[in-house]
C-alpha cells in the first residue's frame, strides 16, 4: 500500500474514534437495516396489491395460505428491525386492512380526476404517487411508535418517484397526486379528504431558523376538504389554512389562509383571492395548468 493510502486510511480510522454522532461500529446492532426495509416496503405493496408486483400469480385457492406466509414474513422482518432500535416486538398488522380500504379510495380519486387513466390497473401499475401514498399510509401506522423506520418507509418511495410525504402528514380519503414529481408534504401538514395536487406542489415551514426548537410545533399548513392545487404552487406556514373546495392555481405562494370556495391564481404579479363562481366550468380551472 502506498503511503499516501496508508496515511489517508489512518487518518480514517482516527475519525471514527472522535465524537460528533456519526460513527456507529459497534453500536451497529442497534440500528435497523435500511436494505431489510426497503424489501419490506416491497413485501407491503405485494400485500396492498396482490398480483400486481413481479411476484408469481397466485390463484384464488391459493390465495388465503400466500396471503398468511406473506404476512408472517413480513412480521418476522419487521421484527427483527424494530427490536433492533427499540427491543421491544412491533405492533401487530390489524390496521393493514383499513389501510387498504383507504388506498381504495385514492385510486378511485386517481380513476375519477385523471382523464388518461384507462384503468384501474393502469394506475395501480404506473402510477408513481400511487406507491408514495401508499408506502406513506403504512410508514404513517409506525410514526411515533418506531423510531427510524417510517422515514426509511417514505425516503424509499421518495427516491423511486421523486414524491416526498413525511409520515407524520395527516392525509385523508380520496388523495390524488397528478404526475407529482417535485411534491413536498411536510411532516406537520393536515390535509383533508378529496384533495388533489399536482407537479411540485409544496406544503411547508414558514422558517428553520428556530431549528429543533420547533421539533413538534404545527409548522406546515392545513389543507381541507375538496381543494384542488395546480402545479408549482407552495402553502408555507403552521398557521396557513387553505378552505374547503378552494383551487389554487399554478405557480402561486401562499403565506395566508384563504376562505373556504375560494380560488386563487396570479394576476399582474400580485396573488387574487376572489369567491368561485358556484358552477364554475372545468375549462376555466384547466387554465391554470398552462
Amino acid at each position: 500500500m502506498a503511503t499516501t493510502t496508508r496515511d489517508a486510511v489512518d487518518e480514517l480510522l482516527q475519525t471514527y474514534g472522535e465524537t460528533g454522532g456519526i460513527n456507529y461500529l459497534a453500536a451497529a446492532a442497534n440500528l435497523p437495516s435500511r436494505l431489510s426495509i426497503e424489501a419490506a416496503c416491497t413485501e407491503l405493496m405485494s400485500l396492498m396489491f396482490p398480483g400486481f408486483r413481479s411476484e408469481a400469480l397466485v390463484s384464488s385457492e391459493d390465495l388465503a395460505d400466500t396471503t398468511r406466509i406473506r404476512v408472517r414474513h413480513l412480521h418476522a422482518r419487521l421484527r427483527t428491525e424494530i427490536c433492533r432500535s427499540l427491543g421491544k416486538i412491533p405492533p401487530d398488522f390489524k390496521q393493514l386492512p383499513s389501510v387498504r380500504r383507504m388506498l381504495w379510495t385514492d385510486i378511485d380519486a386517481a380513476y375519477e380526476g385523471d382523464p388518461a387513466a384507462t384503468s384501474y390497473e393502469e394506475i395501480i401499475l404506473a402510477y408513481p404517487a400511487l406507491e408514495a401514498i401508499a408506502i406513506y399510509r403504512m410508514a404513517h401506522l409506525l410514526y411515533g411508535k418506531v423510531p427510524l423506520i417510517p422515514r426509511i418507509m417514505t425516503e424509499w418511495a421518495h427516491s423511486r418517484t421523486g414524491i416526498d410525504i413525511h409520515p407524520g402528514a395527516q392525509i385523508g380519503s380520496h388523495f390524488f397526486i397528478d404526475h407529482g414529481t417535485g411534491v413536498v408534504v411536510g411532516e406537520t401538514t393536515q390535509i383533508g379528504s378529496h384533495v388533489k395536487l399536482y407537479q411540485g406542489v409544496s406544503f411547508i415551514a414558514r422558517s428553520l431558523g428556530a431549528g429543533q426548537a420547533l421539533r413538534g410545533k404545527k409548522r406546515h399548513p392545513t389543507i381541507e376538504d375538496g381543494v384542488c392545487i395546480y402545479a408549482g404552487t407552495t402553502i408555507m406556514g403552521g398557521d396557513t389554512v387553505i378552505g374547503a373546495n378552494s383551487t389554487i392555481g399554478a405557480n402561486v405562494f401562499l403565506t395566508k389562509s384563504v376562505p373556504p370556495h375560494s380560488l386563487v391564481y396570479y394576476e399582474e404579479k400580485e396573488v387574487r383571492v376572489v369567491p368561485k363562481r358556484k358552477h364554475e366550468p372545468e375549462t376555466a380551472r384547466d387554465e391554470f395548468q398552462k
